[in-house]
């Protein structure tokens, strides 16, 4: 597998670069990868079929000046920004049972990381909801998918040293919930990890055995997701 320690400068380019590693490894490139990235600026990401005025506090995002864009995988809706963690993996599924099905891959990606990151976080993880992270009932880590029919992307948040508080004034307590969140504000049901970035990057690198860095970035792809849809308010206003 290969690792990709890429952040860029806008959210729009960072969405675009994960759905275009996983086209263009359906379109024949054939690589896994393990991308890394950290947005410096805030934004909102919805899942595939959120409605926007329902998972945002829309007035709030526009007062601060908050993009709002839309992802191609499943999920709720998150906030990016400093001190989350975004891990995406492009993974084969054509040949690997434990990818077979959306179930199953979360069990198999969620019990690999909570077997990696235990030793450093140095407490007990728990996989709980339909594909979260937590440690002692507080959620440290939200997961999707996109399915193609030959890779999968699969990505994901860490808590480490993130504005909940920010959260709390963006985004209202979601609709759908896991059972175990029981209805709690973002403050009281979320936490941070506390563990420096570096160390959790190389945890992450380890733990895949990523060891090979990526240097072909597929741009012209990227360029035309991000024309089509992620500076596009008919993409990312649909719902």
């Amino acid at each position: 597998m290969k690792y990709l320690d890429l952040s860029f400068q806008t959210p729009e380019e960072n969405l675009a670069c994960d759905e275009a590693l996983l086209d263009d490894s359906e379109e024949g490139s054939n690589v896994e990868v393990l991308r890394l990235w950290e947005s410096k600026k805030y934004f909102v990401v919805l899942g595939y079929s959120r409605k926007f005025r329902q998972e945002t506090n829309w007035e709030s995002c526009q007062k601060l000046n908050i993009p709002i864009l839309r992802r191609p995988s499943g999920g709720g809706t998150v906030l990016q920004g400093p001190g989350c963690l975004n891990f995406s993996l492009i993974l084969d599924i054509q040949n690997s049972k434990p990818l077979k099905t959306i179930t199953d891959t979360n069990c198999y990606i969620l019990n690999r990381h909570q077997t990696s990151l235990e030793p450093v976080v140095k407490k007990p993880i728990q996989i709980l909801g339909i594909s979260d992270l937590a440690i002692q009932n507080l959620k440290f880590s939200g997961n999707a998918q996109r399915r193609k029919k030959k890779f999968i992307l699969y990505h994901g948040t860490f808590l480490l040293d993130f504005n909940i508080a920010l959260m709390k004034e963006l985004l209202p307590i979601p609709i759908n919930q896991p059972t175990y969140r029981e209805y709690r504000k973002h403050d009281q049901f979320l936490t941070n990890l506390n563990v420096p970035m570096k160390k959790m990057k190389d945890t992450l690198i380890q733990s895949w055995n990523a060891n090979k860095k990526m240097e072909l970035i597929p741009h012209k792809k990227m360029t035309q997701l991000i024309k089509e849809r992620y500076s596009s308010d008919k993409w990312n206003f649909k719902y």
